[in-house]
This record gives C-alpha cells, structure tokens and sequence, in this order.
C-alpha cells in the first residue's frame, strides 16, 4: 500500500491522474480540463450576476429612502431563496422550453456545431447557457439579497453615516460610498467563497440541462464508480478554494484599508 501511496505521489507531480475507467484510454487530466471551461464560463457569469443584482437589491430593502418596489422585493427574494436550483431548472425546461419552445434545454451547443471563435459559435452557446444561468441566478439570488439587508441594517446606525448626513452629503452619496461600501465586506467573502467552488460545478443543473461541465462529469464518474476521475475533480476543487482564498487574503487589504492601518 506504501508503494501505491509514493507512486500516487510521484504521477500526481508529473500531473498524471490516472486514466478514466468507464472511457479508457482517456487521461483524468484531459476530460477535467474539456470540462472545465464550460463550469467556470457557467458559474461564474452566473455567480457574479446573483451577487451583483442580490446585492444591489438586498441594500435597496434597507434604505430608509428607497421606493416601495424595493421593498415589494423582499417576499419575492425569500421565495426564491427557499426554491433549490434544480425545480427551477426542470420548471423552465416544462415552460420555457417545451410548451414555449423558446429556448433549447439540452447540451452546450447545437448537434453539428463546428466549435470556432466567432459570433454564431458565441450566439449559439449563450441561448444554450440562458436556462441553466437563469436557474442558478434566481435561485442564489434571494440568499444574497436577504444577506446583504441584514448587512445593511447593521451598517445604518453607524456614527459615520451620521456625520456623513450632518455635513450635507447627497443621499447617494451616503449611500454608494458610505453604506453599500461598508456592508459589502462579508458579501464579497462570501462571493470569494462562492468562486472557491465553482470547480465542482452545479450537478444537478448541468445534469438536468445535459451540459457538458464538471458537475456532469462528476455525476457520470460517480455512477461508474471511476475512483480516477473522481479523485482528480476532488483534487482540482481542493485546489481551487485554496487558490481563491489565497487571493481574498491578498486583495482583502485593498477592499478594507482598515486591515493595512492595523497592520501598520
């Protein structure tokens, strides 16, 4: 078992994980990294949509001064909060695409698509992507916004905003650069560790919707019990929360000066 041990360690190195077991000869390493691009481009476009519209949200429910749309959206946002991700999937899959057939609800791209840069090739794979994205943004969308009030609600008693109010400051002003600025720090934790774990894919929405990402490939490893490619998507997401936090920890200073005054 030792040796095995020390070889695992000695190919690993060498970045050889091991060849797949249900789709031999292929390497762990080359279906891992056909894979990849398609979670990464999926999540994150649809991470930073939900933390971007959450937010902004989220802090609108907070403020004294917003309209009463804002605060219309709270119910909505609870909702949707409590709503897994793959309902709505397979909801807009019923909707969407079979009764409306506006959309496709399966694969990345069209049967017979030559994969080039261009705009067709682009086109093609947006409307493929519109239904998993909007699955995942809506459903993480309400989690953001009900954080980013509870932040916001902390943020409002504070003495600078206060004195921010007594020196005549805009209402926006006090609210872009005063409130959202301070209140957004766990947001944008959250949001490292949210990126943190996109390598492991949104499985059952990729598996829903037939798209070809790591979370499918990782549902397809598991119910053909190949221990190869499932420890290499293992490996790659251990890698990539490391990697993230390693970066939060590096720009977290420029977000929040008050980390570099402490340190000084």
């Amino acid at each position: 078992l030792w040796v095995q041990y020390v070889n695992y360690w000695r190919d690993l190195l060498h970045l050889d994980l091991g060849q797949s077991l249900a789709f031999y000869p292929q390497t762990t390493l080359e279906m891992i990294l056909r894979a990849a691009p398609w979670t990464i481009g999926l999540l994150t476009v649809s991470t930073f949509m939900a933390f971007g519209l959450g937010t902004l949200f989220g802090a609108l429910m907070a403020w004294p001064r917003t309209s009463g749309i804002a605060l219309g959206l709270s119910p909505v946002f609870m909702t949707l909060s409590a709503i897994p991700y793959y309902l709505l999937g397979m909801l807009f899959i019923y909707v969407v695409g079979m009764r409306l057939r506006l959309l496709p609800v399966g694969a990345a791209y069209s049967a017979g698509t030559d994969l080039h840069l261009n705009w067709a090739t682009a086109l093609d794979i947006g409307r493929h992507a519109i239904l998993p994205a909007a699955s995942i943004v809506l459903a993480s969308i309400g989690s953001w916004g009900l954080g980013m009030r509870a932040m916001m609600t902390t943020v409002l008693g504070e003495d600078f905003l206060r004195m921010a109010e007594a020196n005549g400051l805009h209402s926006r002003t006090i609210f872009l650069r005063y409130a959202l600025r301070n209140a957004l720090l766990p947001q944008i934790t959250s949001l490292a560790i949210s990126l943190a774990v996109v390598m492991s894919g949104a499985v059952l929405v990729e598996v829903i919707f037939g798209y070809p990402g790591v979370g499918n490939l990782l549902f397809t490893a598991i119910a053909n019990n190949d221990y190869f490619v499932i420890q290499g998507i293992t490996l790659f997401i251990i890698l990539s929360i490391g990697v993230v936090l390693l970066a939060l920890d590096l720009v977290y200073p420029l977000i929040d000066p008050r980390i570099r005054y402490r340190r000084g």
